[in-house]
């Protein structure tokens, strides 16, 4: 669980160069795991979707370009990324806390958080946040990191200690955000564990997927 406040000021300090840091630190893999997600999302055919911690929009982004007849709405507790977002053509967005959400009960059939619930001060509460605004039947998408079970994890988790601060820091001048991250996803429950505090805020059939190699994790669920 994280400080909200010292998360919003960090990542306020990089919103003009957040996109391009992910993109080298993943050596452009988020660009194909967004893709993916956009796919699967397509296939659920949502007539609106509700993108939480959208950020500077990637994912919102994607949603718009795959399914242009789908409302999407992006909300960020973080104003400076909102811009941002805007600023690259996301159509619809609001500064929203994703632990109290601005929106009627019920109100989309698909909501989705790529890289934000790790970042949120309460797992469990925001997964009943999200419950909350889903229609009965609705989809939940998780997209975040995870640490690999195979022999990849002792080098991929010296590249979080010791590589990723240092090129972000370089990129963003604000080192102490990316060891902030690389701590926050040694720390944030993946794969069983996702899937069980899931089912605990009443979500039904969860379901995981590994992506590189355990890199990071789509998480699905219904209500």
């Amino acid at each position: 669980m994280q400080d909200p406040k010292y998360v919003k000021e960090a990542f306020s300090k990089i919103a003009d160069r957040y996109v391009i840091t992910n993109h080298v630190l993943s050596l452009g893999t988020d660009i194909l795991w967004r893709k993916k997600v956009g796919r699967i999302v397509k296939e659920w055919n949502p007539t609106e979707l509700l993108d939480i911690a959208t950020g500077t929009g990637d994912l919102a982004l994607e949603f718009q370009k795959v399914m242009p007849d789908c409302k999407v709405t992006g909300s960020d507790f973080c104003p400076e990324m909102l811009a941002y977002a805007t600023s690259r053509g996301v159509q619809e967005t609001l500064v929203a806390d994703a632990l109290n959400l601005p929106f009627e009960d019920e109100s989309y059939s698909v909501v989705t958080v790529a890289f934000g619930l790790r970042n949120m001060a309460d797992y469990p509460k925001a997964i009943q946040e999200m419950r909350r605004v889903l229609k009965p039947g609705g989809k939940l998408l998780i997209l975040d990191f995870s640490l690999p079970t195979n022999i990849l994890r002792q080098p991929y988790t010296i590249y979080l200690d010791k590589v990723l601060p240092r090129l972000a820091g370089f990129i963003t001048r604000q080192p102490s955000a990316y060891h902030y991250l690389s701590d926050s996803i040694k720390a944030f429950p993946a794969g069983e564990k996702m899937q069980e505090l899931l089912t605990s805020q009443g979500m039904k059939d969860p379901q995981a997927i590994e992506l590189s190699f355990g890199v990071a994790s789509i998480y699905t669920a219904e209500k």
